[in-house]
């Protein structure tokens, strides 16, 4: 074993566990475990413990490094853990110096925790990595922290407040990515639809979105990993209407569809705001697909304010659904609002899942017959432009398809979790 990097929760944190890889390297380093934290909820927190005393026991003599939002929210729960040989903060993880300093002096058990106040920190940098190991799409880091204060969420400690990163960097990665035959590219954040706000002249998501697409023509597929649509701007819309590089699929961030709970959440934005984004962004690109996430059992949340969660599944037109059971972070206010008993959200989150296990098979079926491009990420299983999972019946007579390639494929059939397709010169 060299350098072993664990990596839970988001795109954000792939895309930094890919820094801290490089790093490592460049430090020197072998015999290394990072587990890269995150905190979204306890089982996040649980499952990172549990994979530090695994790492451990299949490796005995190397170095484990704990970082990520966990890391940083609750240093002192894996300081003290036998197995832990250093705690490093979120901002600290990215810098060259914190993994050249391992190397130089060792880690000191007086100095077991580096981990400073993330809402010092004032900069996000455009982190220039070559790809992502083991990944047919990339993904590229513009934003960072959050300004916003959810009642339910602990990631604003996690990471800081909002920073963005600056257009011509971006620009730049991007071209690097799309040089080094990546086919599409990936923008992401903590939340992503605030980019700009602390740039000079304020731009926009949409700004940046239309500057990669003007500059970087060989660019051939763009996403965005998940917006608040209250947040979405003009420019950005627009976009989403006129551009087919831009992929018709984004993951919103909507959480509940009861005006009380969504306001008991801090959220910014009501029911009827969802469903008028949906219905605008339809108008505009008739084949766009939606995902959300959602949260079941919230605090406080009675029978007909769930139901009209439950409704918003078929009122925006969601496909592709984030189901969450509520759990109460500490440290957050819902944590102390009147909880729901476990057997009533652990019920509404399935009734939740099985609502958007039909979306999704309703999707599947309006899909059969149509022309899809079908990114390949291994052995004929790839993602249609709506993201969809979709596995080519038969390979090419030439042989196995190299991940990363973009197919044209007829859709055929599904199964439960995936559409079927045949190439389409085969159809």
């Amino acid at each position: 074993m060299t350098i072993d990097v664990l990596t839970f929760g988001c795109r954000l944190n792939t895309v930094e566990s890919e820094t801290i890889r490089r790093e490592a390297e460049a430090a020197g380093l072998s015999d290394l475990v990072v587990v890269n934290t995150c905190a979204v909820t306890g089982e996040a927190v649980r499952q990172a413990r549990q994979a530090i005393r695994r790492a451990r026991r299949d490796n005995p003599a190397a170095r484990i490094v704990v970082t990520g939002c966990a890391a940083q929210v609750e240093p002192d729960t894996f300081a003290g853990m036998e197995e832990v040989d250093l705690v490093l903060g979120n901002d600290a993880k990215l810098e060259a110096a914190s993994w050249r300093g391992l190397k130089d002096f060792g880690v000191e058990a007086t100095e077991k925790v580096r981990v400073n106040d993330i809402f010092s920190v004032r900069e996000t940098a455009g982190h220039m990595i070559e790809g992502l190991e083991g990944r047919t799409r990339a993904f590229v880091q513009v934003q960072n922290g959050c300004d916003h204060r959810c009642t339910f969420c602990i990631i604003p400690y996690g990471r800081g407040n909002s920073r963005s990163v600056p257009a011509g960097a971006v620009v730049e990665q991007v071209r690097r990515l799309t040089g080094n035959g990546y086919a599409e590219i990936v923008l992401t954040g903590v939340d992503i639809t605030s980019w700009g706000q602390d740039l000079p002249g304020t731009p926009k998501l949409g700004d940046l979105v239309g500057s990669l697409l003007r500059h970087v023509p060989d660019l051939q597929r763009l996403r965005i990993s998940s917006i608040d649509s209250v947040e979405a701007d003009p420019a950005l819309i627009d976009l989403i209407g006129t551009e087919a590089r831009l992929m018709p699929h984004f993951h919103l961030s909507l959480q509940a569809g009861d005006d009380m709970i969504l306001k008991r959440m801090k959220r910014r934005h009501l029911r009827d705001d969802a469903i008028r984004f949906c219905a605008d962004v339809r108008a505009r690109r008739p084949d766009v697909v939606f995902g959300a996430d959602l949260i079941a059992g919230f605090p406080t949340e009675t029978e007909a304010m769930f139901e009209n969660s439950l409704k918003l599944i078929a009122d925006c037109g969601l496909t592709h659904l984030h189901v969450f059971p509520f759990s109460p972070r500490p440290g957050t206010p819902a944590a102390r609002m009147p909880q729901l008993d476990r057997a009533t959200i652990k019920a509404r989150a399935q009734r939740l899942r099985e609502a958007g296990e039909a979306a999704l098979a309703a999707h599947f079926d309006a899909e059969i017959g149509r022309l899809r491009q079908i990114l390949i990420e291994k052995d004929g299983i790839g993602r249609t432009e709506h993201f969809t999972l979709c596995e080519i019946a038969a390979a090419p007579a030439d042989g196995p398809v190299r991940p990363g390639t973009i197919l044209t494929a007829r859709i055929t059939g599904h199964t439960v979790r995936a559409l079927t397709a045949t190439l389409a010169e085969a159809a």
